[in-house]
């Protein structure tokens, strides 16, 4: 049998043998990269009490899935507490993930904010509403974090929004920068992680469709279809098609960088060479 692509894979149109094959392929490669990320970066240590951040969309889910199933298996001891930053949506159905959190057995936090008002109020209609929105949502998460204890703040970003990023600081920023796999906040207070940065979009997708996570769709920044990253999303899909595993040579380049072989003179002494 001929080798499958996760690639816009639907698995309702793969026969039960192939289905399983990438699901099963999915959930490996999806375990092996998150583990990878644990490790390289130190993202979770004996006696963290990290808090999931979920957003009801189908990366958070996988990466409480995710999390979930190393506390279990892996020699690391540490907490999890879920948490959700209801911006109070019109049609937010609030009962969906409280309900999938107790069945799960899950301590979890719902946060209760209007930023959703905010939001409509300063930003013109039909202009992106991302940047106003996640800093208020990092407010609150930050606040949030600090009354649960929380020793770690965990993102649901994977590899293909860090090669997004890169492009979109490249472009608009004037800046070689992306999406870093851990950060401490910039008053010192919190450290950020993102376990699901070696992940790819298309095997979260798979495991997602498997896992059948109630989704909850975004009726903000999800919403808009003149999104730079959504422009960006699309660029990078058609050198996929054109050119396959150029987001792969992407990403790692961004894990392989010589100062030495850049322009920047903070990072490198090119004076006294």
């Amino acid at each position: 049998m001929s080798e499958i692509s996760t690639e816009n894979t639907v698995l309702s149109d793969l026969s039960p043998k192939d289905r399983e094959k990438i699901i099963n392929r999915s959930r490996k490669h999806l375990r092996r990269d998150v583990w990878n990320a644990m490790q390289t970066y130190d993202l979770i240590e004996n006696g963290d009490r990290v808090m999931v951040c979920l957003s009801g969309g189908k990366d958070s889910y996988t990466m409480l899935d995710m999390l979930l199933h190393f506390q279990k298996e892996s020699d690391i001891d540490f907490e999890i507490v879920a948490i959700n930053l209801d911006q109070k949506q019109p049609d937010f159905p609030e009962h969906i993930l409280p309900n999938y959190l107790q069945d799960l057995g899950v301590e979890f936090k719902v946060l209760e904010k209007d930023t959703y008002s905010i939001v409509r109020e300063k930003i013109e209609l039909g202009k992106t509403m991302c940047s106003l929105c996640s800093r208020l949502r990092r407010g609150n998460l930050y606040t949030l974090a600090e009354e649960l204890g929380a020793t770690k703040i965990a993102l649901g970003h994977h590899r293909d929004d860090a090669i997004e990023t890169f492009f979109m600081n490249l472009f608009n920023g004037a800046k070689i920068a992306t999406m870093p796999a851990k950060y401490r906040t910039n008053d010192g207070k919190h450290v950020v992680i993102r376990p699901l940065i070696f992940c790819k979009e298309a095997e979260i997708e798979i495991y997602a469709e498997e896992k059948q996570f109630p989704i909850i769709p975004c009726t903000l920044c999800g919403s808009q279809e003149n999104l730079m990253r959504k422009k960006v999303k699309k660029m990078i899909a058609s050198w996929e098609k054109e050119f396959p595993g150029r987001s792969s040579s992407i990403f790692n380049a961004m894990k392989n960088i010589n100062p030495t072989h850049m322009l920047d003179s903070d990072l490198f002494d090119f004076k006294n060479i």
